[in-house]
């Protein structure tokens, strides 16, 4: 790489750059429309306007309704919220269900109220990446009140089978929350079609800004609130709304929405491409998740004969990630991947490379090539 060049990025599932568009509409509420929704005078008025507008352009995105729309600051928050705010009372009576490759905002919310004495089974995946409906049927019981699922896993981009698995939720009238987080924007999501109770958003997965989000609750299911204050986002989430990012992500959502099928197309087209290209290039090469529906964007690679860390080391004109763990300087493999019946020295040397937007062809050849350099 010559110097002052950036290296080509190829991590859009850890994070996406803002589109131009997204920019346009946040900067009024960083400049001129300063003024706090709650208050009720004109720039109050203007404020407020400009979230309940947003408001509508996020439930447009996930075929929701604009009043099933809760702001939150991310991600992690509306995961919690959506976990902790249904749990009911007493909690130690509460049995839930998750998997055991959750994102650490489930599975260490699970972690924290199993201390508290809530029951918590998580069921495990295939060699696919996919939890059986068979296995949740099993878990489920009288004191189930919810099961919480990841749609598209981050490091493989699996995608679970959710109509099924919301099918067992709904006979049983267990609550089914999905973290949406990678997925929405990239695929088809709808509320009111798929049957799902409580969807988790994050707007800087799909090309909005960091620090917002939103837990999308189905009308009718109880939510107690978990962060105190104000009553602000209907009293269950207290606290001054991030006007700008929320009109930010309200952008994000419009323009995820009017692409979603080009868009999706295109990057299936490029990952096909880098597919190819790595497999003529590197004898023994797999992907994590091949037989399964998966993201458009996402390619899990597991190199033979290398760590993932090792080989991006030498590809510094590449920013990609591994997905796998290290601690004191010894890395582990990644969880998903045991789960998944990968041996643990090929697990080692994952690395995964997602495209977004800003990908071309010339990219996808120019990071194979770097990958498979760095291997001689």
């Amino acid at each position: 790489m010559k110097p002052g060049e950036r290296p080509l990025y190829f991590d859009h599932n850890a994070t996406t750059p803002l589109l131009s568009e997204v920019v346009d509409a946040m900067m009024p509420y960083l400049t001129t429309h300063f003024g706090n929704p709650s208050s009720g005078h004109a720039y109050g008025r203007e404020a407020k306007a400009a979230v309940d507008r947003a408001r509508v352009q996020v439930a447009e995105l996930v075929g929701a309704e604009a009043s099933e729309v809760i702001f939150t600051s991310g991600g992690t928050e509306a995961t919690s919220l959506a976990l902790r705010g249904t749990l009911g009372h007493p909690i130690d009576a509460a049995h839930v269900i998750t998997t055991t490759v959750e994102h650490p905002a489930t599975a260490r919310t699970a972690d924290a109220i199993a201390e508290e004495g809530v029951k918590v089974t998580r069921l495990g995946v295939d060699e696919a990446g996919q939890v059986s409906v068979d296995a949740l049927t099993t878990a489920l019981n009288k004191s189930t009140r919810w099961f919480s699922v990841i749609h598209a896993h981050n490091e493989t981009g699996v995608l679970q089978g959710l109509p099924a698995l919301s099918a067992v939720t709904k006979r049983h009238q267990v609550l089914l929350h999905v973290d949406a987080s990678q997925s929405a924007g990239k695929v088809p999501l709808s509320m009111a079609e798929d049957g799902f109770d409580l969807l988790t958003l994050a707007a800087h997965k799909l090309y909005g800004p960091k620090g917002v989000g939103a837990l999308v609750v189905r009308r009718g299911v109880r939510l107690s609130t978990v962060q105190t204050g104000a009553g602000q986002e209907r009293g269950l989430r207290a606290g001054t709304e991030n006007v700008a990012s929320i009109v930010g992500f309200g952008a994000a959502c419009v323009a995820a929405k009017r692409d979603l099928a080009e868009s999706a197309a295109r990057l299936i087209s490029l990952r096909e491409q880098l597919i190819h290209a790595l497999k003529v290039g590197v004898p023994g090469l797999s992907i994590a998740g091949e037989k399964s529906l998966r993201l458009p964007n996402t390619v899990y690679a597991l190199f033979p004969g290398i760590t993932g860390a090792a080989l991006l080391a030498k590809a510094p004109g590449l920013a990609a990630s591994t997905g796998s763990a290290c601690h004191d300087g010894h890395e582990s493999p990644p969880q998903v991947l045991l789960e998944m019946k990968v041996p643990a020295a090929l697990a080692l040397g994952a690395v995964r490379l997602t495209m977004g937007r800003q990908t071309m062809p010339e990219d996808v050849e120019s990071a194979a090539a770097q990958l498979i350099n760095a291997l001689s």
